[in-house]
């Protein structure tokens, strides 16, 4: 027995089970157990386009950015140590950027969201069940990153080693310059 639906969007209102629903909050929840840093904002304005561009974008800094029902993620928020979270952050449709670091995620986001003023901010949710507001987010993606961090220790400490360098360098240099004034007067 196949279904049969008389028109494509016809499916857009069919029921999710109940199995289909608890198989989402599931993976919500195991979203949320894994992201640092879960960034929420509301994609209405955005086109087709723009959220696939945006989707592609997070994809490839591997975010996952999932749209679901609030009543699923209040759901999938109880089944985690987030439960303590205010419920009504969930409020009109979202979409959530879950990022495995604390600033990747944000980023991305504040930058789209400069780029498209469709894409709206609303909150971010930290691992440790701090709420964050937009402009904290805004702020958050200001930061360098991980990587721009490690290059600026480096060469911060490179620095004092390459003028050492230079300054032993030099000496031998002075030596040479000498013993070739030497050579210069003898001959």
């Amino acid at each position: 027995m196949s279904l049969v639906l008389s028109k494509p969007k016809d499916f857009l209102f069919m029921a999710i089970s109940k199995s289909k629903k608890e198989e989402i909050v599931s993976q919500i929840a195991s979203e949320f157990k894994n992201a640092k840093l879960s960034v929420l904002t509301d994609y209405r304005g955005l086109s087709a386009e723009e959220m696939n561009e945006l989707r592609t974008r997070l994809r490839e800094a591997g975010i996952s950015y999932k749209v679901v029902k609030n009543t699923l993620i209040k759901l999938a928020i109880k089944k985690t140590d987030l439960s303590g979270i205010d419920s009504k952050i969930f409020d009109g449709p979202m979409a959530i950027a879950f990022g495995d670091d604390e600033i990747t995620a944000a980023k991305i986001i504040a930058t789209y969201a400069k780029e498209h003023g469709s894409l709206e901010i609303i909150s971010a949710i930290t691992n440790e069940a701090k709420i964050l507001s937009a402009n904290g987010i805004r702020e958050l993606a200001s930061l360098p990153s991980h990587e721009e961090l490690l290059a600026k220790v480096t060469g911060t400490i490179a620095a004092p080693l390459s003028g050492f360098v230079n300054v032993l360098g030099g000496n031998l240099r002075n030596l040479v310059y000498a013993l070739n004034a030497i050579k210069g007067q003898k001959s």
